[in-house]
């Protein structure tokens, strides 16, 4: 139940969204192209950010660039 506490959790680093072409999800609905988001939690394939909806979701990393 780690996963409900990665919104108070401290911000890790920040990300640039570089894009949200997605083939499966429809991310462009929670990620603006260009925005920085905060980094919660990150694992090898994706990370957990804060989003458009100010809730904490994961997404892989191919969508985001090191500020």
């Amino acid at each position: 139940m780690i996963h409900k506490n990665w919104e108070n959790n401290p911000t890790i680093k920040q990300l640039k969204c570089v894009h949200t072409n997605a083939k499966k999800y429809k991310v462009n609905s929670v990620l603006t192209e260009g925005n920085v988001y905060d980094v919660k939690n990150e694992t090898d394939e994706f990370y957990f950010v804060i989003d458009n909806t100010n809730r904490i979701a994961g997404f892989k990393k191919d969508y985001f660039e090191t500020v």
